[in-house]
């Protein structure tokens, strides 16, 4: 009889915990039922350009298009102008440097390196027009782009290393006529191509997600919510919230999962105490580069190789380039596991002209700063792309090469396949010594993994980091964590108190079944 009341007592119990972490909070379910509502109904522009005369002449040149788009939208370019999309640059606090100013003007990459000497290409993702190098201005107004940013046609289009001119066989006056808030493709065009290809850089941000199925990504699938980028980068006075972390040293203005799902988005309590240590992508971003494959590694020691005196190209089976001429190797991967950080929002970057301590390991270009102790820091999941690349052996800095020119003779990697000539051209371009010796050195770059959301019934389970074999965190050391590490005296306490409570549950209980009992009989 004891032992049948002991085993009810324990099945009340297990049944009572459950229904506790399982049960719906009505509030969490408002929260739900709010956001389902909000983006159910896309809004539509109540201004139709295609009636406003001075949109309706020829277009010479894209200056005059944006000479149109001022007479209304007065003053508009003044706050483009003060954007980091604008200006290649943002003033941020570096713990060790100060306030200064950083960007793609002077934080070094790992993928085309860097865009100094190398503008007239580079531009095509710029929202301006006419930069051809180094000394172009950033206070004209008139080379502002903004049909870049809001064209609706989908036909707009930066020209091949035209310095980010259109390509001139646009119809600018018809697509000026159509423009209106910011689609997948005005911000994809640029963010799913960047480094000189689909998907190179990201990995969760690539070509598929112009039209992506929930399957790929469960905020923007076309057969779901549908949600555009500015639905969650969403802008004041053109400055737009989030920042890519590459390029990016303080918390502030990021584009966050909370700020639409607030801190305690699931219906158990125990899942959202998670949320204090663990990012909301860790869970519900398993993997990336779910339809096309995104680059691990790239190697610009093999660059330079020519067959019959001319560049060559070899690409594997789903035609990703293997090797480039101008290039170098590659490596790339697809339906990947990310790699796990402790990250608190700051990050520390190697910048133009800063020496390196340590050549015998790999120099990581933007470190994510973050530990288990650090109360700011929570766990997220990162793309790490390693490379090789140029650094100068004597004065200990990663090298700048001259990649591109429009023709032979200027010292352009990509045209000459001259080392010597395009590091010493490169390093005079952004006046940094160099002492003639060239060596590589193995590098790597932090991309954190925030697109390509899985739904619900994808997502990570808890025997995928709760567990001593392969376990996903298994590099984050700083931390015990049940389940996967093991230590005598907290297995042996842990176990203890189980069975102490369990025993006290089931002492309790038989007292309170004999106290009965007697009174039962008294009566």
């Amino acid at each position: 009889m004891k032992k049948v009341f002991i085993a009810i007592t324990l099945f009340v119990l297990a049944v009572t915990a459950a229904a506790i972490f399982l049960m719906p909070n009505q509030q969490d379910q408002n929260k739900v039922d709010k956001l389902r509502e909000k983006y159910s109904t896309k809004t539509k522009s109540s201004v139709d350009h295609s009636k406003f005369e001075t949109l309706k002449k020829d277009f010479n040149t894209p200056q005059e298009v944006t000479a149109a788009c001022n007479t209304c939208h007065t003053d508009r370019h003044t706050e483009v102008m003060n954007s980091s999309h604008w200006n290649w640059e943002r003033q941020e606090y570096v713990k060790g440097r100060g306030i200064i100013s950083i960007g793609k003007k002077n934080a070094i990459n790992n993928f085309c390196i860097g865009v100094e000497g190398n503008e007239q290409s580079c531009a095509k993702c710029h929202i301006g027009f006419g930069m051809t190098d180094k000394t172009f201005t950033f206070t004209d107004q008139n080379n502002v782009d903004c049909l870049v940013c809001h064209d609706n046609t989908e036909t707009y289009a930066k020209g091949n290393e035209m310095s980010g001119y259109p390509d001139p066989k646009l119809h600018l006056s018809n697509i000026a006529q159509h423009v209106g808030k910011p689609k997948r493709t005005n911000c994809g065009v640029c963010h799913f191509f960047g480094g000189g290809g689909n998907n190179v850089k990201h990995g969760d941000l690539e070509k598929s997600m112009f039209e992506p199925k929930k399957i790929v990504d469960v905020h923007m699938g076309t057969d779901g919510k549908n949600l555009q980028c500015v639905d969650c980068h969403t802008a004041e006075k053109h400055n737009i919230l989030g920042k890519v972390y590459s390029l990016s040293s303080m918390n502030r203005d990021r584009s966050t999962c909370e700020q639409c799902h607030t801190e305690s988005p699931h219906k158990s309590s125990v899942l959202n105490e998670h949320n204090v240590k663990v990012a909301c992508q860790t869970c519900h971003i398993p993997v990336y580069a779910k339809v096309n494959s995104t680059k691990m590694e790239w190697d610009w020691s093999t660059a330079g190789k020519l067959k019959d005196g001319k560049p060559y190209e070899e690409d594997d089976a789903d035609g990703n380039h293997t090797y480039l001429s101008i290039k170098g190797s590659f490596k790339w991967g697809k339906n990947l596991k990310p790699e796990y950080v402790w990250f608190n929002g700051n990050a520390q970057h190697y910048l133009l002209g800063d020496t390196i301590s340590d050549t015998t390991k790999p120099l990581v270009l933007n470190k994510l700063l973050g530990s288990y102790n650090d109360r700011d820091s929570k766990i997220i999941p990162v793309k790490i792309h390693r490379a090789k690349q140029p650094y100068d052996p004597v004065n200990k800095m990663l090298i700048q090469p001259k990649l591109f020119a429009s023709k032979t003779g200027e010292g352009a990697l990509w045209k000459d396949f001259d080392w010597q000539r395009a590091s010493e051209v490169g390093m005079k371009d952004v006046d940094l010594p160099f002492s003639g010796q060239i060596a590589f050195i193995r590098t790597e770059m932090y991309w954190p993994i925030n697109h390509m959301v899985s739904q619900k019934d994808s997502t990570l389970k808890c025997i995928d980091c709760h567990t001593r074999t392969d376990s996903r965190i298994a590099n984050l050391k700083d931390f015990y964590m049940p389940g996967r590490d093991y230590n005598k005296i907290v297995d042996y306490t842990g176990t203890g108190i189980i069975l102490v409570t369990f025993l006290g549950i089931a002492i309790h209980g038989t007292l309170r079944f004999r106290s009965s009992k007697k009174r039962n009989i008294k009566k």
